[in-house]
């Protein structure tokens, strides 16, 4: 009885080993893993507008004194004025732009003569009609002529003792002058230029306020600032 019971143990167990052998649990293929394909890159370009047409202001100081048109020594001294107005900038071909302004600009000079200080100090409208030159990103050249009408002066004499104003206007804007202009720019961003322009008078001005006076030219340094809208 014990062997037949033996025995009967011994079946069982071996068919449980050969049912496990038979049948593992369902069989799983190979995972597939599905990956993305990698986005690209999108490249950052920095913003160049030099085709984008722009309007804006500028002002700042100019430091006028005069020369004489026939004697290169001949120099008076200096003083300080301004200069404000609206300006413009249109491309043409890369890195050229035609920019024209139009700008009220105080200009003049002062002399020391045997009798006293003479100072004489005057208004302008000028319309600079400028070449525009790229010569690197964020800094440009410009030259051109600019035109120049006389609205306004004031001549003042101090003999140390009294000082005289005479203030004369000229409304009829027959005194007109041709400057030429060669400056510099700096663009601190897309909106706000730094300035550095030299302007000389290329003809005449006649001081005929005064007959003492030599015949004359402005010429100015102009520091500046500019804001440009697109």
């Amino acid at each position: 009885m014990k062997k037949i019971l033996f025995f009967a143990i011994a079946l069982l167990v071996a068919g449980e080993v050969s049912a496990q052998r038979v049948y593992d649990g369902p069989r799983r293929g190979p995972r597939r893993v599905m990956r993305r394909n990698p986005q690209p890159q999108q490249v950052r370009r920095s913003y160049d507008d030099f085709y984008q047409p722009k309007v804006g202001i500028a002002g700042g100081f100019n430091f006028s004194n005069t020369v004489d048109a026939y004697n290169s020594s001949f120099s008076t001294s200096g003083i300080t004025g301004a200069h404000v107005g609206l300006t413009f900038e249109v491309p043409l071909v890369y890195p050229l732009s035609f920019a024209p302004e139009v700008l009220f600009s105080q200009k003049g000079y002062k002399a020391e003569t045997v009798d006293g200080t003479f100072r004489q100090k005057t208004n302008y409208i000028d319309i600079p009609l400028l070449a525009k030159f790229r010569v690197a990103r964020g800094f440009n050249f410009v030259v051109g002529p600019q035109l120049t009408f006389l609205t306004s002066t004031r001549n003042t004499f101090d003999n140390g003792f009294n000082t005289v104003y005479q203030d004369h206007y000229n409304n009829a804007g027959d005194r007109s002058y041709v400057s030429g202009v060669v400056g510099v720019g700096v663009d601190l961003n897309r909106n706000v230029e730094l300035r550095a322009r030299y302007a000389l008078d290329l003809s005449q001005n006649n001081g005929d306020f005064n007959s003492s006076l030599p015949d004359f030219r402005n010429q100015v340094f102009q520091l500046g600032i500019g804001f440009k809208f697109q």
